[in-house]
């Protein structure tokens, strides 16, 4: 399984949706950088993503992006391929 790191605030609502949704779909380790913990790191994230929200999802090397990206993968059928890729 690659690798998951998420981009993540401590009081992110739609940061623990997408841990959950990782979980169940058999994520064993998720890699979370705190942006409001380590402000350096924001900056890294949107010079990766070019974007300022949490969560941002990668799923080895590829951008997911969001949880409403994430849910929408998921829903497509393809979470699971990019998982098990």
């Amino acid at each position: 399984m690659p690798n998951v790191v998420m981009y993540s605030t401590a009081l992110c609502s739609f940061c623990r949706m997408a841990e959950r949704l990782l979980l169940e779909r058999g994520v064993a380790t998720i890699e979370k950088i705190q942006v409001d913990r380590e402000p350096e790191r924001l900056t890294e994230m949107i010079a990766r993503t070019k974007r300022r929200t949490v969560p941002q999802i990668f799923i080895g090397d590829v951008h997911v992006g969001g949880f409403d990206d994430l849910a929408a993968l998921d829903h497509a059928g393809k979470l699971k391929d990019l998982l098990n890729a």
